[in-house]
């Protein structure tokens, strides 16, 4: 049977130990050493009491003894009957004696006015059982108008009676607080003391960012130091892309100290209430936010501007000029330490009308979009609020082709494609072969997943080798077919992989899966030191070589190999080769045709060639890469004297003389 759970009581005369129910003295021996105890360690079922105290060097220790210090506690059921618990303390100003420490609500109308005074401020929940309030009591400097006319408008009754007993007591400590925000917003100026009476939690605060107008949502404000230097941390939020859904991204501003007053526009941040032009502001942010929405999911885009990418403290600017693909999901899955990770977006707080009518406020579910054209991931999400295209960040997260980098790319930079609608026609090939290779690529696209090897995820790629003397066309044609089906090509060399074999295997996985992710053609110019013959002497290569077997076995996408060096490819490329095309000279009819394509793209009125000079040019034995130089030097030497000067033969033969000074055929 289970003793009597042991109790403390104050101690009176002659009697200052603990006492057992049940037993008077001695108490138990905190160290065991009492005999008439028998019961093993920790079996009695009681409880002990400890107390804190000073011993006679003033260090604190733990006593068995009943403190004779003590007084009865002031909180309690008597103070429960008031309406307000005010907690007072020494005030060591010298403004006045004492200041309040806290304001507690214990009166249910009182809580109940408060609802509406207080109603949507974050963190108050006025329906509390110990509902208490702190200095500088920041809810009421913000709702201090809102407060003003919601007692103004009360009936008369208990109600307003406890509104108004709340009212006075805050007036009074509030009212320098009160009174120089008021002062301050009417000369449109503050100093940092007060800067904290701006800013609302849930208004809407302005900013620029890498040169970009933005607005967020205020969470809560903390005021902070660095290095000595105050600031007043702003915790805002905005709306995001996570490759899945749109979402919360929370944000940190901060607004450093300063002397005295500056003009509450010149902060750089503050409430979007004090911006000049706030509604053209909204609308030119609007539309931004509109075709922020429109970049979800997988995108093939142009860009020519600056770029923000990751550097070593935080984000840095490039310069680009490519297309990009856009494409959070994938950024998230090859740069996992960089991956997005938002918050799901509530439907509250809006300031236009469309946003609080079409929507229920325990909305959060994301509707279906089966409309979005992605060759990557489908979203289903549903569509953002005029409030939440406002929030929205001015960039999406992709990759640009041509520098190779995961950059975020800001919306109103980002433009359609140009595509080439003559690449394909200009190539010199015979037209079986070009749509033989046109055929072979649109199929792989389309029915990739309907073959498969014995192994699941083996052999579904398409591998084409375009072999031949140099400047004949087999880059071009792996760009022309990619401009033609309008999709990515991805040009990679040697050097994007490096030359150490551990890492080799590890960047070429990664370029080959993001290939495949956006059915991009890839193209791997120059191929030989890949796919040059093994043999016993050279360890390091035949590692390569034997990576870029393994690997190309489970590519998904579309592979063109360039090579001018067919002879030397390994025996074991021949059988993971699809299509092999050998590129023969090119014929004076090839070469013809090369520099009339070329010439035309100048333009008729920049061109003066007769057609026997064409004949002429085409006899000459250069390849196509020549040729496009030659023009181009051509062109820029006409243009010396005269920027709409036409380009004649003898411009041309002027630069073909200097070709042939080179040593050139």
């Amino acid at each position: 049977m289970a003793r009597t759970k042991q109790t403390a009581r104050k101690s009176g005369p002659g009697d200052n130990d603990i006492v057992l129910t049940g037993k008077k003295n001695p108490p138990p021996d905190l160290n065991g050493s009492q005999e008439s105890i028998t019961e093993p360690k920790g079996m009695i079922c009681d409880t002990i009491n400890l107390f804190q105290k000073k011993d006679d060097d003033g260090n604190w220790i733990w006593t068995d003894e009943y403190p004779t210090d003590l007084h009865d506690p002031v909180e309690n059921s008597e103070t429960a009957k008031y309406a307000l618990l005010i907690r007072n303390t020494k005030c060591l100003d010298g403004k006045k004696k004492l200041q309040i420490n806290s304001i507690q609500i214990q009166s249910p109308l009182l809580k109940k006015a408060l609802g509406i005074v207080l109603k949507d401020y974050p963190g108050i929940t006025t329906s509390l059982e110990k509902l208490t309030f702190t200095p500088p009591f920041a809810p009421f400097v913000h709702r201090w108008l809102r407060f003003v006319k919601v007692l103004q408008e009360m009936e008369e009754g208990e109600m307003k009676d406890h509104l108004t007993l709340l009212y006075d007591i805050l007036k009074e400590e509030l009212k320098e607080t009160v009174a120089a925000k008021v002062d301050f917003v009417a000369n449109g100026v503050i100093d940092f003391a007060n800067m904290w009476t701006l800013f609302e939690p849930g208004c809407l605060v302005y900013g620029t960012s890498n040169g970009y107008e933005r607005i967020y949502e205020l969470n809560f404000t903390q005021e902070g130091s660095c290095q000595g230097v105050r600031y007043l941390q702003l915790r805002c939020w905005c709306v995001d892309w996570d490759g899945e859904k749109f979402g919360r991204k929370d944000e940190y501003l901060c607004n450093y100290e300063f002397l005295g007053t500056t003009k509450i526009t010149r902060l750089p941040y503050y409430p979007l209430a004090f911006h000049p032009t706030k509604d053209k502001l909204e609308e030119k942010l609007l539309q931004r936010g509109k075709k922020f929405e429109s970049f979800k999911g997988y995108h093939y885009m142009a860009y020519k501007g600056v770029a923000l990418g990751y550097g070593r403290c935080g984000m840095i600017k490039h310069s680009v000029d490519s297309r990009i693909i856009i494409d959070t999901e994938a950024h998230n899955k090859f740069l996992p330490n960089n991956a997005v990770s938002l918050s799901a977006l509530s439907s509250s707080g809006s300031v236009f009308a469309d946003y609080s009518e079409d929507h229920d406020e325990d909305d959060m579910d994301y509707l279906d979009d089966s409309d979005v054209e992605t060759v990557g991931i489908k979203p289903s999400q549903r569509a953002l609020t005029n409030y939440e295209l406002l929030l929205s960040v001015p960039y999406v997260r992709g990759y640009a082709l041509k520098t190779k980098k995961w950059l975020h790319f800001f919306v109103n930079v980002v433009s359609p494609i140009t595509f080439s609608e003559t690449a394909f026609s200009s190539l010199v090939l015979p037209a079986e072969q070009k749509d033989l290779i046109l055929a072979f690529v649109e199929s792989q696209v389309r029915n990739k997943d309907k073959f498969d090897d014995i192994i699941a995820g083996k052999g579904r790629g398409m591998i084409l080798l375009l072999s031949g003397p140099p400047g004949v066309g087999k880059t071009l044609t792996a760009e022309s077919v990619a401009e033609n089906m309008k999709v990515p090509l991805y040009m990679m060399s040697a050097g994007d992989l490096g030359l150490d074999p551990s890492k080799i295997e590890e960047s070429l996985s990664t370029i080959l899966e993001m290939v495949a992710k956006w059915n991009a053609v890839l193209l791997l110019d120059e191929a030989d030191v890949f796919l040059e013959q093994r043999d016993t002497h050279d360890l390091e290569r035949n590692k390569m070589v034997s990576i870029f077997l393994r690997v190309l076995e489970y590519y998904e996408g579309i592979l063109f190999l360039t090579t001018n060096r067919i002879r030397n490819i390994d025996d074991a490329f021949h059988s993971r080769i699809h299509v092999a095309m050998r590129y023969p000279e090119l014929t004076a009819d090839s070469r013809r045709h090369i520099w009339k394509t070329f010439l035309e793209g100048i333009g008729a009125d920049g061109v003066d060639v007769s057609e026997k000079e064409l004949d002429d040019l085409a006899d000459r034995k250069l390849n196509g890469r020549q040729i496009k130089n030659v023009l181009k030097t051509a062109r820029m030497l006409a243009m010396r004297w005269d920027d709409k000067a036409a380009l004649t033969m003898e411009h041309v033969t002027k630069v073909l003389k200097i070709e042939e000074g080179k040593g050139f055929d």
